[in-house]
């Protein structure tokens, strides 16, 4: 058995307040919002701890997405900080040069050698001027594709109070989605983390696989190794073209 706090609904939130859903709040897909609980539920109760002693929650869930990516061969619909070229219209992710499907590992490397390189680049990279941005989780509609515009299905932000989104981010998150309501927000409080899992009617039939495999493979990572090693990477749906 994994020890993943796994997702539940409820109008009760798990620290005792009534959770007050926003009229325009954009709603997370149930497949979508039950493997990123189940990454936020483990982080907020038992998150990494750095050398200092500060607990490091956020790099727990980013360790348990990425690990979740590799896995799947980086064909996971879930992409892990995922820097963005915020001088390109729409905004460009800066994706591994070998693996489309990848975002680079080294920002600074890819600043030395490319920065420059297109018209829009100003002269000199300034940091902290909003030239990049990393949003915590882009969701695409086709896993085999890079996390451009028009292959995002949301974004999500993940915050561990009381960090919260900034006026800044919202807007460079709602250009890189190109759709105000392909951003959403979500911390522990919507996750319901101390409730038992109930059936969620919502969730498609054919999702119910990939997302067992998918946190048999989270909960591998996130105990490093204590659970069974899932046999096998699940294969993620493609969201459908309507």
């Amino acid at each position: 058995m994994s020890d993943l706090h796994p997702l539940a609904t409820g109008s009760m939130s798990p620290r005792g307040t009534t959770t007050v859903v926003g009229v325009n709040k954009p709603r997370i897909d149930p497949v979508d919002k039950k493997l990123l609980c189940a990454a936020m539920c483990k982080c907020d109760k038992a998150p990494n701890v750095g050398k200092d002693g500060k607990q490091l929650k956020q790099g727990c869930v980013a360790e348990s997405l990425k690990g979740l990516d590799k896995a799947l061969e980086h064909r996971s619909p879930f992409k892990q900080e995922v820097n963005y070229d915020m001088t390109r219209k729409p905004p460009s992710p800066i994706m591994d040069s070998g693996v489309k499907t990848k975002g680079h590992d080294y920002l600074p490397g890819w600043i030395r050698k490319h920065w420059g390189s297109v018209p829009a680049h100003p002269p000199t990279f300034t940091p902290g001027a909003g030239l990049i941005r990393r949003p915590d989780v882009v969701i695409v509609k086709d896993p085999l594709k890079p996390p451009t515009q028009d292959n995002i299905k949301q974004i999500v932000e993940m915050k561990f109070p009381p960090d919260s989104i900034t006026p800044r981010q919202e807007a460079a998150y709602r250009r890189i989605a190109g759709d105000k309501n392909k951003l959403a927000v979500l911390e522990p409080d919507d996750c319901d983390c101390d409730s038992s899992e109930p059936e969620d009617p919502k969730m498609p039939v054919e999702s119910l696989g990939f997302v067992a495999g998918a946190l048999a493979w989270i909960a591998y990572i996130l105990t490093r190794g204590k659970t069974p090693r899932p046999p096998m990477a699940p294969v993620p749906p493609l969201v459908p073209v309507l």
